[in-house]
């Protein structure tokens, strides 16, 4: 008797994570909030948190979908996920607040994935759909990076 084909984890998670690009998927959803049904996600501005745990959930990754970025990491830690010092395909990035160039920063972390050292997948708030980006967003003209990774996650299902 042939045995059942085991599914290749890493590859699956990495065709959907890049094939997710542009998807206006992760743009709502709805809570009920006294009463009322409201996009939590404000058509995809706040949905960086939500791309990602609709990445690791269906792996069993983690052990439920976020709309935050605080429960995700909460989720992941408690999930087998672990900080690595170097960033490898696939790892989860956290990021930190978003530098604007009028030298403010934005009042939330973010969440995304790492492909190599040119490109990143995450939510955009701008376009509001996952785009491929610099790991770090790229510089300011004076060389500082536009966001700070705080941390690269690994999980060894994905070894």
């Amino acid at each position: 008797m042939d045995e059942k084909p085991k599914l290749d984890v890493f590859l699956t998670y990495m065709a959907m994570i890049e094939g997710s690009v542009g998807s206006n998927t992760y743009r709502k959803m709805y809570y009920v909030v006294d009463g009322v049904s409201m996009d939590v996600l404000f058509d995809g501005d706040l949905a960086c948190a939500v791309f990602a745990t609709f990445i690791l959930f269906p792996f069993g990754l983690i052990k439920e979908w976020h709309t935050t970025v605080n429960e995700t990491v909460r989720d992941i830690e408690e999930s087998g996920w672990y900080k690595i010092p170097e960033p490898r395909k696939g790892a989860l990035i956290l990021w930190g607040f978003k530098k604007k160039d009028d030298g403010t920063q934005g009042k939330h972390r973010h969440v995304g994935f790492y492909i190599d050292s040119e490109r990143a997948v995450s939510n955009d708030s701008d376009t509001r759909v996952p785009v491929f980006h610099h790991p770090t967003y790229g510089t300011f003209p004076d060389g500082e990076t536009r966001r700070d990774i705080q941390a690269y996650y690994w999980h060894d299902m994905l070894n």
